[in-house]
């Protein structure tokens, strides 16, 4: 296997292992890594993965994407290791709200988001990559909510990483700060950033766009802008799918949507074989992909906050891997395109891409009233607690499945991002009921905070980097 970048320009592409992939995440060029070929599985292959343990399948469907240097015995212990302290005995169960509507928990890791499915994996992956080459980390990312305490307690304590996390201030909830803040850590630095994520986002590309901090610290990347995140979150999808039939039985999955990253995995399974029937993308007022679905216009806006402030994203980084196929995998198509929206706030589109991409997505736009009166149903109805992230992906699911082109016999799977408590003003708003936080979490609120505030300035912000840095060797 190996990888390419969406931006590049090439007639004959620069071609990558998944390990350079894994330690870059960012491509040189700016773009984002994506596979060469996608391997696809026959019906009969689908159907010999049921009945496997999460652990297994995920050791089965990873494999093909990794190449040389993981044997599949190292691989298998990589998915046993990461899972195994999962609170659920299926890591990531479905549950059933209604005759057609499914929910697929995943929050039952360590920080209670479905962030913690890949990123568990990508820090052991980086464990043993970094372990053969005898090298160092320097780990920055960008988060609107879940990335970043998912990452720091898939990174925390690692002498081979240090962990610098950029995210909105005031904007993720107080649960999600807290579980960045509270972690004592000494490779781990939380940075409050007087902005939004657009704005934390641009600066993290921007230090992987500079060659000489690149270098010097050896960045990488645990956003979804790694292709690792992706390759992970894939398989919760085959085994949502195998659960209810596949590949005997078509499904449909409703993702909550921000910076594209999960509803491309679900893209990457469905290329891969597995019979999705529909992907429906559910936006929240920061609605750029919903309005493109429907009209073809990807026109950027500014961002406004929510209750689900883990979508309040309006340039969504995933998304280009996506354009990419769009554009027939022609880089230097995408990176002209790319430039141009970033320089108009307007993307390029042909009227054949835009039919392309209608025809790989479904999109429901729910706003605050909406999410709030999705947990207030499903909480009366099932007796299930939604975090308003949740909501947003049930509310979407039900518009669509009950529209006009619904179809009642295919199962639709509405994806539950994050547990309730990491939410709980919200839920208790709607339902009454104050969702408490699992035992291992019950003192979050009274733990010290470490907090560094930095304005919205690339270079105060890069500075801070280099001097807390530990020496790459």
């Amino acid at each position: 296997m190996r990888y390419l970048s969406t931006r590049d320009a090439n007639a004959a592409p620069h071609r990558h292992t998944f390990e350079e992939v894994l330690l870059a995440g960012l491509a040189g060029d700016g773009g984002l890594y994506v596979p060469e070929t996608v391997p696809v599985l026959s019906a009969a292959e689908i159907a010999s993965l049921s009945g496997l343990s999460y652990a297994e399948l995920a050791a089965r469907i990873i494999q093909p994407f990794l190449g040389e240097g993981f044997e599949p015995d190292i691989v298998r212990k990589i998915t046993r290791d990461t899972y195994q302290g999962f609170t659920h005995a299926a890591v990531a169960p479905l549950k059933q709200l209604d005759s057609g509507l499914w929910l697929l928990e995943l929050f039952h890791g360590p920080t209670l988001a479905f962030k913690d499915y890949p990123l568990q994996m990508v820090g052991r992956l980086f464990d043993h990559v970094l372990a053969q080459r005898k090298k160092r980390l320097t780990i920055v990312g960008a988060t609107s909510g879940d990335t970043g305490s998912a990452a720091i307690e898939a990174c925390r304590d690692r002498d081979a990483l240090d962990v610098f996390i950029l995210y909105p201030h005031g904007r993720p909830s107080a649960v999600q700060r807290r579980q960045m803040t509270t972690v004592q850590s000494a490779n781990v630095h939380a940075i409050a950033i007087e902005g939004n994520f657009d704005d934390c986002q641009d600066m993290v590309k921007a230090m992987f766009a500079d060659a000489g901090m690149r270098e010097d610290l050896n960045l990488s990347a645990v956003n979804s802008i790694n292709w690792a995140r992706i390759m992970a979150q894939i398989v919760y999808y085959f085994a949502a799918g195998l659960a209810l039939g596949a590949p005997h039985r078509p499904v449909a999955f409703s993702v909550p949507t921000g910076n594209f990253g999960n509803i491309f995995a679900a893209h990457m399974a469905r290329r891969m074989g597995l019979p999705i029937e529909r992907l429906v993308i559910g936006t929240n007022r920061n609605d750029i992909l919903a309005r493109f679905v429907e009209t073809g216009e990807m026109i950027i806006g500014g961002v406004e906050a929510s209750l689900s402030p883990s979508m309040d994203i309006q340039v969504s980084s995933n998304f280009e891997r996506f354009f990419f196929e769009l554009k027939s995998r022609d880089g230097a198509a995408t990176a002209a395109a790319l430039q141009a929206f970033r320089a108009t706030g307007r993307l390029p589109v042909t009227e054949t891409e835009w039919q392309a991409a209608r025809h790989a997505f479904k999109s429901h736009r729910v706003d605050d009233t909406q999410t709030r009166a999705s947990i207030a149903r499903t909480w009366k109805e099932s007796g299930e607690l939604l975090d308003p992230h949740t909501a947003v992906s049930v509310a979407a699911a039900r518009a669509e499945r009950d529209g006009p082109d619904g179809d009642p016999a295919v199962p639709m799977v509405a994806l539950a991002c994050a547990h309730p408590a990491k939410f709980p003003d919200a839920v208790e708003e709607e339902t009454g009921i104050r969702p408490a936080l699992p035992p291992g979490l019950a003192d979050l609120m009274e733990r010290p905070e470490r907090i560094t505030v930095l304005p919205n300035d690339l270079a105060t912000v890069k500075a801070f980097i280099r001097a807390n840095a530990r020496k790459v060797v």
